[in-house]
């Protein structure tokens, strides 16, 4: 008899898990919380960890989980994916998020997105202190600027094609497990960055963009690591790939590159997730 009201018991769980999922994820609509709203896709059976993923300017959540593309092979891995929406953008469609440098910010978005996490730990059965936090352009920035500000907040961080705009952070809170990726080629978001909606870096209306380098060199000192010259190089596969390794034990950094524009390129989500998992 106990044995089956524990039976009940597990099968009613399951329907409210199935319930939630159905309202709260793919369709029919984003899962809310006070500060704003997200979307999840789950693989099939317990998830092997989950992954936050930052859409770029313009976007949203929903869209950056198609599952014809690297979402699709993060479920397929195991991994839940998460794709919180950012702030609505005065006067046009789309969605971007609020960190840039010496502007007002429309929402706390460390708060948001932390908040994000633990209501998606609650909701699905994943589990927070292992959630990593990754993002395209301008959600790669953001999760540049979440690891500078809480580098505790999520278990690792890989962001691409974005990274810090100017004026650059002088200093970040770490260590971090960072791994970032970006396209040799890339215009949109070059390497040594570029200035949008300005004349030039002193007009204090432009948005200016960062220097990727810096960034690595920035990550080099919160890691404590012991050279600015990389202890390890990749050159074989679809990256070029370099890696410090004489830092803060418990950190990691490495640094991918590959032979394109602006772009999560194909093959990302595999690398990454070897990466995250030999950690």
């Amino acid at each position: 008899m106990k044995a089956m009201h524990r039976l009940c018991a597990t099968l009613v769980l399951l329907a409210t898990a199935q319930t939630a999922a159905a309202d709260c994820g793919d369709a029919p609509g984003p899962c809310e919380i006070d500060s704003g709203t997200y979307h999840v896709i789950l693989p099939e059976g317990p998830p092997k960890g989950a992954i936050m993923f930052l859409h770029g300017y313009g976007g949203n959540g929903m869209g950056s989980l198609g599952r014809n593309g690297w979402a699709g092979k993060a479920l397929a891995r195991g991994y839940a994916v998460i794709g919180p929406d950012g702030d609505p953008m005065e006067g046009r469609e789309g969605r971007s998020w609020s960190f840039h440098p010496n502007r007002p910010k429309v929402r706390d978005e460390t708060a948001f997105l932390t908040a994000v996490r633990d209501d998606a730990a609650a909701r699905f059965g994943l589990d927070a202190d292992s959630m990593v936090l990754a993002g395209f352009s301008i959600g790669g920035s953001m999760t540049h600027y979440l690891a500078c500000a809480a580098p505790e907040a999520f278990a690792a961080y890989m962001p691409v094609g974005g990274a810090f705009w100017r004026p650059h952070p002088d200093t970040c809170a770490g260590p971090v497990k960072l791994l970032h990726t970006h396209g040799w080629t890339d215009s949109t978001v070059p390497l040594e960055g570029r200035v949008i909606g300005g004349r030039d870096v002193n007009d204090p209306q432009a948005f200016v963009q960062g220097d990727v380098f810096y960034a690595m060199q920035l990550w080099r000192q919160a890691n404590g690591c012991v050279q600015l010259a990389p202890d390890r190089f990749v050159t074989e596969g679809p990256f070029m790939r370099r890696a410090w390794d004489r830092c803060t034990p418990g950190s990691a950094l490495e640094f991918a590159l590959f032979p394109g524009g602006h772009r999560v390129p194909d093959g990302w989500i595999d690398m990454a997730l070897d990466w995250r998992e030999g950690l």
